[in-house]
């Protein structure tokens, strides 16, 4: 496979332009919120496996990149070239990654609308990136979410556009056999999140009236411990699929009725195994200020309701976060929740939140950066997060074209950023001043 001599995420421009600049924009390497997951810790290897949307220098032009990163010698390989989408400067095309049961690691390369298919990738050696082959092209495979399912295969969530942006999952035992794709959701499009503990996949998602993603709205929950065979509401309910009418068993809040638009950015189970998701609100699909203000929530699900709790504001609609949820009850999220260099573009200054009461109240714990060139954005976690690499993102200039780095960060907070030049085989990522 060809490796690449640095770390370089992709700069893109939706070229929907407002006021206060592009409805987003920026270094989106590790884009979108849809894409789950991009990185996997795998302890048996001693290492974080990860994939991006990269470049060639200086230029737009998307490479589908996959490389880790080293806990015994805190280095990193020269990056693999997965895929090179030639003639394609879309994020939208980002891959995302997961292990199978040997160790091998599966790229999937997203597609876009009915325009771009996606690609399926497997590595011929366990925890290896060093060649890749072509499992399978997948017809309009968009925004992939593959769970590995220990001893059962693999639980693929996507979207479609059929009728508008609709939900869909496919399974595979073998992981090279397909089950025939079924929808899950489809009445007007959304857009979902997910993630898998112990062979429970959920999901949550939104709902866009008419199909427009500029109105997009309403939160909804379903899961899963049958790999789709049924799916269930968070109080055990089981829902006929696809569901079909706006208000539904899956329903967890009407924003639609309040009048909020909803972006979705994360979910995760908490220490009982109860979901929680996080979300931004807001009232308007353009950047700029807003009265009121956007605003980060979690919803947590107690058992009998859904209970929700602003964490902090938000500057724009993109901005994205991960949620962390420990083994000691702490919550903990990394997310550009402060104003950056570029105020009212995509992305911010990172910090670091943690909540001990549920998510109740939350308090900030670190300026992860500051006095930054660029805006950092899309802040990703790991399966299985290690706490020498607990998030990873991407910074770049949302006004302009610009580079673009990738950084990651510890879960104390300490950040470094991937080498964007290696010189060798191997590299080591650069600390961050304290206080950046």
């Amino acid at each position: 496979m060809q490796r690449d001599d640095g770390y370089r995420g992709i700069w893109f421009e939706l070229n929907e332009k407002y006021e206060y600049g592009d409805k987003y924009s920026g270094g989106l390497g590790t884009y979108t919120a849809k894409h789950v997951p991009l990185a996997v810790h795998a302890p048996q290897a001693g290492k974080t496996f990860f994939v991006w949307g990269g470049t060639k220098k200086g230029k737009r032009h998307l490479l589908l990149m996959a490389s880790y990163y080293d806990r015994e010698s805190g280095t990193v390989p020269r990056p693999v070239v997965v895929h090179d989408k030639r003639g394609v400067t879309d994020p939208h095309d980002d891959p995302t990654i997961c292990l199978d049961d040997r160790g091998h690691v599966w790229v999937f390369v997203a597609g876009r609308a009915n325009v771009r298919d996606g690609l399926k990738y497997r590595s011929r050696e366990p925890y290896s990136i060093d060649e890749f082959e072509l499992v399978q092209i997948h017809k309009g495979m968009c925004y992939p979410q593959p769970w590995a399912v220990r001893g059962k295969g693999i639980l693929l969530l996507s979207t479609k556009y059929t009728a508008g942006r609709e939900l869909y999952w496919q399974t595979s035992a073998d992981w090279r056999n397909w089950s025939k794709e079924r929808k899950l959701a489809g009445f007007g499009g959304h857009y979902q999140v997910s993630w898998e503990r112990d062979g429970r996949v959920i999901t949550s998602f939104n709902w866009h009236p008419g199909g427009s993603v500029n109105r997009r709205t309403n939160l909804y929950f379903l899961q899963t411990d049958d790999m789709g065979r049924t799916w269930e509401t968070a109080v055990g309910e089981p829902v006929e699929t696809p569901l079909k009418e706006v208000h539904n068993a899956a329903l967890v809040r009407d924003y639609q009725a309040e009048g909020r638009l909803l972006y979705m950015k994360d979910i995760n189970f908490d220490t009982d195994g109860a979901p929680v998701i996080l979300h931004v609100t807001s009232t308007d699909h353009r950047p700029g200020p807003l009265d009121p203000p956007r605003e980060w929530v979690t919803a947590r699900w107690t058992g009998s309701e859904w209970e929700f709790h602003t964490v902090t504001m938000a500057y724009h609609n993109y901005d994205m976060g991960s949620l962390y949820i420990e083994g000691d009850g702490t919550w903990r999220i990394i997310a550009p929740t402060e104003v950056g260099p570029q105020k009212w573009g995509t992305g911010g200054e990172m910090a670091m939140w943690t909540s001990r009461d549920k998510g109740a109240t939350w308090s900030k714990v670190k300026d992860l950066t500051t006095n930054s060139e660029r805006n950092h954005a899309y802040a990703r976690r790991p399966v299985n997060a290690h706490p020498g690499f607990y998030a990873f993102w991407a910074d770049g200039n949302p006004d302009e074209f610009s580079d673009s780095f990738l950084y990651f960060t510890t879960r104390e907070g300490d950040v470094y950023m991937l080498p964007p030049e290696i010189e060798g085989d191997t590299g080591t990522p650069i600390a961050l001043p304290q206080g950046r």
